[in-house]
């Protein structure tokens, strides 16, 4: 009986470490796809394993900070981005030519802008990392202006790719108040 129980322990720090872990959203930068309270499993293989993509929502922990954060994965490696008055644009350089696509944000609420911060409205992601923002723009602490931490001035943050947990997968007991 103990030798079973035991297994079982090791099984579950195994999934608890190396599979998936829970976490408490705190804060409302997600709001309304993901509020205050909500509880989500993130998913710590998928992104080992393939590609995040735009529009995954990602938990990491910025360097300088303990608790992990949750945001969008907006912008990815070797990408040009411009924030202009109506939403964001996607640019990439071939030949020569930059050629801008706006992004499509479908989760975005019709009320919702983007505007830029710190001073910047171009970025440009050289490295394996990644560009990422909150849903609830107007409130939301994210690459935009380097989390808020101790960057030197007009800079953005990036997340790089060993900063990330894992990608969500599920959300348990959403607040039933928002349905």
């Amino acid at each position: 009986m103990i030798s079973f129980l035991v297994f079982v322990w090791w099984i579950v720090l195994f999934i608890r470490f190396f599979v998936a872990n829970p976490y408490t959203v705190v804060w409302a930068s997600m709001a309304p796809t993901f509020t205050e309270n909500d509880f989500i499993i993130v998913d710590k293989i998928t992104p080992r394993f393939s590609q995040l993509q735009r529009g995954d929502v990602i938990v990491f922990v910025p360097p300088g900070k303990t608790i992990p954060y949750i945001k969008r994965v907006i912008w990815l490696p070797w990408e040009t981005v411009k924030i202009i008055n109506d939403g964001v644009k996607i640019c990439k350089t071939e030949n020569n030519i930059e050629q801008c696509n706006t992004l499509p944000e479908p989760y975005l609420t019709w009320s919702v802008k983007t505007e830029w911060r710190c001073g910047i409205n171009d970025f440009k992601i050289d490295t394996w990392s990644f560009f990422v923002m909150g849903d609830n723009r107007w409130f939301s602490t994210d690459s935009r202006c380097c989390f808020w931490l101790d960057c030197y001035a007009w800079s953005s943050y990036e997340v790089p790719f060993d900063n990330i947990i894992g990608k969500v997968y599920l959300r348990f007991f959403p607040n039933f108040r928002t349905f």
